[in-house]
């Protein structure tokens, strides 16, 4: 009986009832909007489950898997952090060029309160210096990532010449953690239902009216990279049809990162999704991960296109030549840019600081990227997420041809 249970929570297909929750949320949202708000809840609860075990989940995995990890496996995270950074610069370009093509201004509103944006790039890099020496027992509870890895890495390196027993004991207890993963996800429907009913009630279906053009840009930069750029780096590695993989990780990994809209929360679903491909465990074990902290696509897509807004609406017509330096300043600001709901929007200001906008102008972009962020920072995260085990995928099958 008990056996029977788990088969059907564990079991089926994951994607159709995560529709079928998407729409009984809109549904609900448009006949009811007080339950819908309170149905939130769900949703909430399901992002903090997915958030509170991400962080042990990665520290498990990728310290069996260092630990247990095969000799030449260390060649095979080279091209995946390859695909990584140069996909992340590429979609800078593209929304550059997109910008260019669709030049937009902003209605500048009042920053939300609360925020500190970084002051420069050196500010950046000093927070990812002290994210990688964090205390292990803090990172892991304040989802410092960074610092995660860092320490599975160093303890999974001292680890390789344990006794076989200790290793056998890492494994398990990686396996372990991967099933309540796998329990937290079968409620996945449950939570995308209060995810929407909760959105939708909130902020209506008309809130992002005056900021369709936008969003416009910042949608069309994030699908062509899904649909043309992120296939054709796939077809180069692999010599053959690159969209059964490509639409395969938009479905299993984007949706659930669409409305979890965290890179970090996300990574579950895709060291899931990387297992049923058939990928080898010590090497997704490390790149998703690794890939939710500095693989930005859709991070390097917003910086760039909001900021060119910003330039715009202060009369600033930028050459292209500024431009080409702000797709290679968006990319390293992407890849500071937190896996949590809208980790890019604090690091817009780096960018605008190269046409010497003000702090305060700045601040105000952030606003607009609040506002829009509900439809922005979830494109914006499944295009980030779905990439990690894209490009992971297509490097260790190309590995095995």
């Amino acid at each position: 009986m008990s056996h029977s249970l788990s088969s059907k929570l564990l079991g089926g297909n994951l994607v159709l009832r995560i529709a079928v929750g998407l729409v009984l949320g809109v549904l609900l949202a448009l006949l009811h909007e007080e339950w819908a708000k309170d149905v939130g809840v769900l949703g909430q609860f399901f992002v903090k489950s997915l958030r509170a075990i991400a962080p042990i989940l990665v520290f498990s995995l990728v310290l069996s898997a260092i630990a247990n990890k095969e000799v030449g496996s260390d060649s095979r995270l080279k091209p995946i952090l390859v695909l990584y950074l140069v996909g992340t610069f590429l979609a800078a370009l593209t929304a550059v060029i997109l910008s260019y093509m669709f030049p937009t201004t902003l209605e500048l509103v009042t920053s939300p309160d609360g925020l500190s944006p970084p002051k420069g790039v050196g500010e950046v890099l000093k927070t990812v210096v002290f994210n990688l020496v964090d205390n292990p027992l803090g990172a892991i509870t304040n989802g410092n990532f960074l610092g995660i890895l860092a320490w599975s890495i160093g303890l999974g390196i001292a680890l390789r010449h344990a006794a076989p027993s200790t290793k056998v004991l890492l494994s398990d207890m990686a396996d372990a953690v991967s099933f309540v993963v796998k329990v937290v996800i079968a409620f996945a429907p449950i939570g995308v239902f209060g995810l929407v009913a909760e959105t939708i009630a909130t902020n209506g279906m008309d809130a992002f009216a005056g900021y369709l053009r936008l969003l416009a840009v910042l949608l069309g930069a994030m699908a062509f990279v899904a649909f043309v750029l992120n296939p054709l780096l796939v077809f180069l590695k692999l010599r053959r049809n690159p969209y059964p993989l490509t639409l395969t990780c938009l479905r299993e990994s984007g949706v659930t990162a669409f409305f979890t809209r965290s890179s970090a929360a996300n990574i579950p679903v895709n060291m899931g999704l990387a297992k049923r491909l058939g990928l080898k465990e010590e090497i997704y074990s490390i790149s998703i991960p690794l890939g939710a902290n500095i693989n930005m696509a859709g991070a390097a897509i917003t910086i760039t296109v909001l900021t060119l807004a910003a330039t715009y609406t202060q009369g600033i017509v930028p050459d292209f030549g500024t431009a080409l330096l702000l797709s290679l300043v968006a990319s390293v600001c992407a890849c500071g840019a937190s896996g949590v709901a809208g980790g890019s929007l604090l690091l817009i200001p780096l960018a605008c600081s190269l046409f010497n906008i003000p702090n305060d102008v700045a601040a105000q972009v952030i606003g607009v990227g609040f506002i829009i962020g509900v439809i922005q920072d979830s494109a914006e995260t499944a295009l980030n997420s779905s990439t990690d085990v894209l490009f992971t995928a297509a490097v260790s099958m190309a590995d095995e041809k």
